[in-house]
């Protein structure tokens, strides 16, 4: 018997994400805050005092992602090669389609929080709780954005309980499902802009993402180090300031 209530609990999530509330909820690589509105992305930027360098990112499963973003068959390749060969999570930040069913349905102001230079960041494949409130948002049509559930600066958190008071108290709605699964790398997802192939953010998996970059594609990312900040950030004022 299932302890855990993953359809239930997504259907909850998503519903009332799409009527305009906010929503915590669990993936692999830490907790994450989404809005289903521009109210509600609005209310969690300034909450969490993010500043105008920052995007959000689309919460959505690989068949968005190949739908969504612009690449040519070997870029593709390596995203294929991490989340499902290597069953790896990662955020892949490309160009993406305007035209697209899912693109239609987000206001201008959002949009413009949530892209940067023609390029769209995306969190695929980060656990069964997302795979499914991803579904969803596919099937139904109705775009997720948002961000870590944590205030700027002070780092992903993995556990429902270390989320900042101000920020639970804006939620509609917390899924707790205790600690998440990439914990010990104490930061969220790995981002690589694979239209460029620069590497955004050294994030969870990134030795992984590496080796299979490496021994597949004879891609080489950079070492770790190349991160400047204790999150990961490799160049994290590199966006204009949206203001």
């Amino acid at each position: 018997m299932a302890i855990l209530d993953i359809a239930g609990d997504a259907r909850r999530a998503f519903d009332v994400a799409k009527k305009g509330g906010i929503v915590i909820f669990p993936v692999d690589v830490g907790y994450s805050m989404i809005g289903g509105s521009k109210e509600a992305l609005k209310r969690i930027f300034k909450t969490k005092e993010r500043g105008g360098h920052k995007r959000n990112a689309l919460i959505c499963d690989m068949e968005t992602q190949r739908e969504l973003q612009i690449l040519d068959t070997r870029k593709q390749e390596m995203i294929e090669a991490i989340t499902q060969d290597y069953n790896l999570p990662i955020g892949p930040i490309a160009p993406y389609r305007a035209d697209h069913p899912l693109m239609r349905e987000i206001d201008p102001d959002s949009l413009v929080g949530s892209t940067a230079g023609g390029t769209l960041a995306m969190l695929v494949n980060a656990g069964p709780f997302h795979a499914e409130i991803c579904r969803l948002s596919r099937e139904e049509n109705h775009p997720l954005f948002g961000s870590s559930a944590n205030l700027t600066g002070t780092g992903t958190k993995f556990r429902v309980e270390d989320i900042q008071p101000e920020l639970r108290a804006i939620a509609d709605l917390t899924i707790d499902y205790g600690l998440r699964k990439y914990h010990t790398y104490k930061r969220s997802a790995t981002l690589i802009n694979f239209e460029t192939m620069k590497v955004v953010r050294v994030g969870s998996c990134y030795e992984l993402i590496a080796d299979v970059l490496k021994r597949h594609f004879k891609v080489e990312l950079p070492p770790e180090s190349v991160a400047v900040s204790a999150h990961g950030h490799v160049d994290e004022f590199a966006l204009p300031v949206i203001a």
